[in-house]
């Protein structure tokens, strides 16, 4: 079933423009709670972060309202709108609508144009440490059951989780143990991005990711560099000889086994323009792309490493000493078609059989997360793109994304049944997880109506 495009109904319009102010201060009241899960220092304020939007999910008409959390996992609030039905032999679909509300670290407040915790709107864009990521997604689904005075025209799960920031390790003990309470025909996960804030994209592929904890050991213990280095090597070396054979000479990862994805059928998004991307990652003037094909494929359907911390002594204060042992923590975004565990077997074969110098290794998984994609078939889509369209004035792409969100893949594994959809509230100038994150607000407000418009649509099509 196609679903033309038209435009957006007045009423929705005008009820979508008329919660809106709230939506923006309730939002800046959310970016506020630093709900760094990841951070044990701040996990009261995880708490505290969930009972907010609680208390939001009750004032937008939830019948019940829930604060949930698995052994050792964070708060995650669960809501419901029951179903309005004129006719119950034809009952309206249920939707669940995800998001979540923990954060990322800051990376350093002082790096912040303004403190990351304090919402300030500058060139039409709110900033702060989870204005896009995710709370703009909680936001855009609370402000689109506002429009609809609390009484949305399909029944409605609300769903807030509270670390996927730290890899979601405690969701599938939540889904199984909550399966019914959480089952829904349509998921519309509110986590993604947009290519521009006037294009509408659904999210069809994600790479997955492969943490790993390398450590290289040399010497027994430190030893004076002058006495004894020549014939003795040390371990920091040897790790950086190490790391240096993830790559070629052009930046094309080196470790063979991983997978090449090739273009989904679904794929519509354009190639990224080189100046584009190189103004959206700050690239320093002069310097190069790595690795070869399009910037697309780079981003969305091959395989990338990063080298993200390393355990040595500081310049500052450092000593004429070889060092024992070294660490660092590689981190490997996996094109869709891998899988997690093929990928870490290839890393640590990889790793193993280039090692320098006889140094012992040990290699040891800190995260993962598999890689996903869709086809982005049927009438639930359709309604989708018109709906995305119509809101934006644009015609919706289908996109893949080179990030991570490995819960998506356990809500299609949980519920077989349903239709996922992965929506976006950020777009490449939102910083996600960077300094300075923000939210376009023209771009919230069209993520909003077009949530009202699908739910809508999604209620008409249901009963029909």
């Amino acid at each position: 079933m196609a679903a033309p495009a038209m435009p957006p109904p007045d009423d929705l319009r005008r009820a979508v423009d008329a919660v809106l102010p709230d939506a923006r201060r309730d939002l800046e009241a959310l970016v506020r709670i630093p709900s760094i899960w990841a951070d044990p220092a701040h996990a009261e304020d995880t708490r505290r972060s969930a009972d907010a939007v609680a208390t939001l999910a009750r004032e937008a008409g939830a019948a019940d309202v829930s604060i949930l959390a698995a052994a050792g996992g964070a708060p995650a609030v669960v809501a419901h709108w029951p179903a309005q039905s004129d006719d119950p032999a034809r009952p309206a679909p249920t939707v669940m609508l995800y998001a979540h509300h923990d954060v990322q670290p800051t990376g350093g407040d002082d790096l912040w144009t303004t403190p990351p915790f304090e919402p300030h709107e500058r060139d039409g864009r709110l900033h702060g440490r989870g204005a896009a990521d995710d709370k703009a997604g909680v936001m855009t689904h609370l402000a689109t059951l506002r429009a609809f005075g609390g009484r949305p025209p399909v029944g409605v799960t609300l769903f807030v989780e509270g670390e996927e920031e730290s890899g979601s390790p405690t969701l599938p003990a939540l889904l199984a143990e909550h399966r019914d309470a959480l089952a829904a025909d349509v998921i519309v996960i509110a986590d993604a991005a947009n290519p521009a804030v006037d294009v509408p994209a659904l999210t069809t592929s994600l790479r997955g990711l492969t943490n790993v904890v390398v450590e290289v050991s040399m010497l027994e213990r430190a030893v004076h560099s002058g006495m004894l280095g020549g014939p003795a090597g040390d371990a920091l070396t040897a790790l950086c000889r190490l790391l240096a054979t993830l790559h070629d000479d052009k930046g094309e990862v080196a470790v063979a086994g991983l997978v090449a994805g090739s273009a989904s059928n679904s794929d519509t998004a354009p190639d990224v323009e080189e100046e584009t991307f190189r103004g959206d990652a700050g690239l320093l003037d002069d310097v190069e792309l790595i690795g070869t094909g399009t910037i697309t494929e780079r981003l969305t359907r091959k395989p990338a490493i990063a080298v993200l911390g390393i355990d040595a002594p500081a310049v500052d204060g450092s000593a004429n000493v070889l060092l024992p042992r070294a660490r660092a923590m590689i981190s490997v975004r996996l094109a869709p078609g891998d899988v997690t565990a093929d990928a870490f077997a290839a890393l640590r074969e990889h790793l193993t059989h280039h090692v320098p110098w006889g140094a012992h290794l040990e290699v040891t998984l800190a995260a993962s997360g598999e890689p996903f994609a869709l086809e982005p078939t049927g009438s639930v889509y359709d309604l989708a793109r018109a709906a995305l369209s119509a809101a934006f004035e644009h015609t919706a792409i289908e996109v893949g994304m080179g990030g991570t969100v490995p819960f998506i893949a356990e809500f299609a594994r949980t519920f077989p049944g349903a239709t996922v959809l992965v929506t976006g509230v950020g777009d490449p100038a939102s910083r996600w997880h960077g300094v300075d994150e923000s939210l376009h607000l023209g771009m919230f407000a069209r993520c909003v109506l077009a949530e009202t418009m699908l739910l809508r649509s999604l209620a008409e099509h249901g009963q029909s």
